[in-house]
């Protein structure tokens, strides 16, 4: 028994359908999109994701330890994919200046041109899967409640 202060060391059952719902929805959400992309421009959703962060840098560059912080990855697991990026011409690898152990990503401009290509369609996939399922208030929602775990895990931009 839970005294009234007390929280339970445990999700309810109606919290624990709430968190599966919401883990298998978005896993199913995130493949649809991620396969429009791919099938759209050849991307993968990890290619977007370098992409996206080195198009928004100065310079179009990153290093690469500040790459993998800004899009959550471990080293390793973005340096075997830029390493395949960079097979295909969209990133270019260079010394970093301010640190001969490191690298800096360069975003190329086929990197560039293909980023750009694939925006439209994308944004196009986010709407038609998830975006048109929902009313305007449910977003709404939904942006309250994804900001609220933000807050709570104490990541940046939970308002």
């Amino acid at each position: 028994m839970n005294s009234p202060g007390r929280r339970r060391p445990v999700p309810t059952h109606e919290e624990l359908a709430a968190w599966r719902a919401y883990i298998e929805t978005s896993e199913i959400v995130r493949a649809r999109v991620e396969a429009r992309l791919h099938e759209d421009s050849g991307l993968s959703g990890g290619d977007y994701r370098v992409l996206l962060a080195l198009s928004e840098a100065d310079g179009r560059a990153m290093r690469s330890s500040e790459l993998a912080a800004h899009i959550e990855w471990e080293r390793s697991r973005l340096s075997g994919h830029l390493g395949r990026m960079e097979r295909r011409g969209l990133v270019r690898r260079e010394p970093c200046a301010e640190d001969a152990r490191g690298s800096r990503v360069v975003l190329t401009d086929s990197g560039d041109r293909a980023f750009h290509a694939s925006t439209l369609p994308h944004l196009r996939a986010i709407k038609e899967v998830f975006v048109d399922a929902l009313t305007p208030e449910q977003l709404d929602h939904l942006r309250d409640a994804a900001a609220a775990v933000r807050r709570h895990l104490r990541l940046a931009d939970g308002t």
